[in-house]
């Protein structure tokens, strides 16, 4: 196993089955209740500093009743079926719809009633396109598979892999849990059509070397935009400086795409909403006036945030680079 997944486990897993046992479920829903994309964001920067889990964040990452996050419409043919502290994207196409990301063990069941939520038939789900190995995103895999018969899971050959290795390192643990063979293997630049949308492969190696980031359209109106799933933005799991350099050119690759001129990217579906205000961006949709713009076409925020994840980056570098 690299030592990626290694310290990915060691750190973030067994952080997360020790911190559970400190505070309980409902202090732990008290100090996030609401889905605060500031406060949680704090916190695992903490994390990212210190290495060690906050025992107030652990807590609450394994306490499924507060994450819950009602099923919402981003766009007219998006919606979030995820949790709060990790996503989950449905993007509906006349010719069927596509799931971005797995979620995990005790949010599988909150998974499938979200989609049940929309209207979404398991049966129209024609492809899960994962982002990288992590558990967060590819741990409920093995139990979609066996309830969508008409979805092909599609992931990286590093992505792939990374989820293999955590997958088989987790056995005998106390949160052990399963990933399937891999099914369709994606490489950067490949484009998967799926009736009237076209998913476009974007490898973003840095969260994970395996981790890849979708372009697809969205649309209200008569209103199209370009969006963007980015992989992964942490850097939680970063095994030397070529993995911080590699993390800090995917994002000026991204970057590259906002500024495009040939339409470029308007929206970010995050996987992970506390990153850039996810929740609050929702709130702010379900109160807007007739005719008011949507709060996700946001380029601007968008280029913020990659500008304030490369100085991180950057900083990260220069610790990586001090220990070698």
């Amino acid at each position: 196993m690299s030592l990626n997944c290694r310290k990915f486990l060691r750190v973030f897993g067994g952080g997360l089955v020790a911190a559970a046992t400190v505070g309980g479920g409902a202090s732990a829903q008290a100090l996030f209740d609401g889905c605060p994309s500031a406060q949680i964001l704090d916190r695992f920067v903490e994390f990212g500093r210190t290495g060690q889990m906050p025992p107030d964040l652990g807590a609450w990452l394994n306490t499924p009743e507060a994450q819950y996050v009602e099923p919402w419409s981003a766009f007219d043919n998006v919606d979030y079926v995820g949790v709060c502290w990790v996503s989950a994207w449905l993007v509906h196409t006349d010719a069927g719809t596509v799931l971005i990301d797995t979620l995990y063990g005790p949010f599988q069941q909150t998974l499938l009633d979200n989609i049940a939520a929309t209207g979404t038939d398991l049966e129209d789900i024609t492809h899960v396109m994962m982002t990288h190995g992590h558990f967060d995103h590819v741990g409920g895999a093995a139990m979609l598979a066996e309830v969508l018969h008409n979805a092909t899971f599609v992931m990286t050959q590093g992505g792939w892999d990374e989820a293999l290795e955590s997958s088989a390192a987790s056995q005998g643990g106390p949160r052990a849990w399963d990933m399937i063979e891999p099914d369709m293997v994606v490489a950067d630049g490949e484009e998967i059509v799926v009736g009237n949308n076209t998913f476009t492969v974007i490898e973003t190696p840095g969260h994970t070397w395996g981790t890849a980031s979708y372009l697809f359209d969205v649309t209200e109106g008569d209103d199209t935009f370009r969006a963007i799933t980015i992989g992964g933005l942490g850097l939680n799991a970063i095994e030397g400086p070529p993995q911080v350099e590699a993390y800090i050119e995917s994002l000026d690759r991204v970057r590259a795409l906002v500024e495009g001129r040939d339409m470029g990217v308007q929206v970010h579906l995050t996987t992970h909403g506390f990153s850039n205000n996810l929740d609050e961006d929702r709130q702010a949709l379900a109160a807007r006036s007739e005719g008011a713009p949507n709060v996700l076409v946001n380029p601007d925020g968008l280029l913020s945030q990659i500008e304030t994840l490369r100085a991180r980056a950057v900083e990260r570098l220069e610790i990586e680079r001090a220990s070698q």
